[in-house]
């Protein structure tokens, strides 16, 4: 479980411990879901909700693809749900719990409200084709509005480094989640982190 180990190194030095991801990373396969990846509520009626994601680092194999364009959530009978949408190919990306979230190369430490903090790393470029930042959200510290949701508790931006990116997602507790990319719409794609209510 290199991912464990090389996840914060990629703050120092960035090139080298992201070779490290793309050797070590495990491969996920993708996840089908009824549904799109959008912003919406299912009802909880009679659901079967599934089971087995546990709660242990995932990962796929790390490339940079196109840019982070929005962060959106969702909420479903059996879990929360947060979006990453990624103009243009699909990056590679990677989830773990931690104590703590830092800020990209700074360091410094990234408050979350909850009780567990899962850490993602999206491998997307800083800058879009004219140059200028990729990824600028109007407030850091809540990329999406979670007010009553039943296990997101906040979604903050960690800042990037050399062809990735950083998102910390405070949660009510350590509970079982899964990450996987959607295609679409048209060329571009998404990155779904689905997080549990209950194990």
């Amino acid at each position: 479980m290199k991912f464990i180990r090389t996840i914060h190194t990629i703050r120092r030095p960035v090139r080298t411990a992201l070779t490290v991801l793309a050797v070590a990373a495990l491969p996920v396969g993708a996840v089908a879901v009824p549904s799109a990846a959008g912003a919406h509520t299912v009802a909880a009626s009679s659901t079967t909700c599934p089971t087995g994601w546990g709660s242990l680092p995932k990962a796929n194999t790390f490339v940079t693809g196109g840019i982070l364009a929005a962060v959106r959530t969702g909420r479903h009978a059996c879990f929360d749900r947060v979006v990453f949408d990624i103009a243009g190919k699909s990056p590679g990306y990677g989830a773990r719990y931690v104590p703590e979230v830092y800020r990209a190369g700074a360091g410094h430490l990234l408050p979350l409200r909850g009780g567990a903090k899962l850490e993602i790393l999206l491998g997307v470029r800083e800058f879009d084709d004219d140059g200028h930042w990729a990824y600028q959200p109007p407030n850091e510290n809540e990329l999406a509005n979670v007010t009553g949701y039943r296990t997101l508790r906040q979604i903050a931006y960690a800042g990037s480094t050399e062809g990735a990116a950083w998102v910390g997602i405070g949660l009510r507790a350590r509970l079982p989640y899964r990450i996987y990319t959607l295609p679409g719409p048209g060329s571009n794609t998404r990155v779904v982190v689905d997080v549990a209510h209950t194990w």
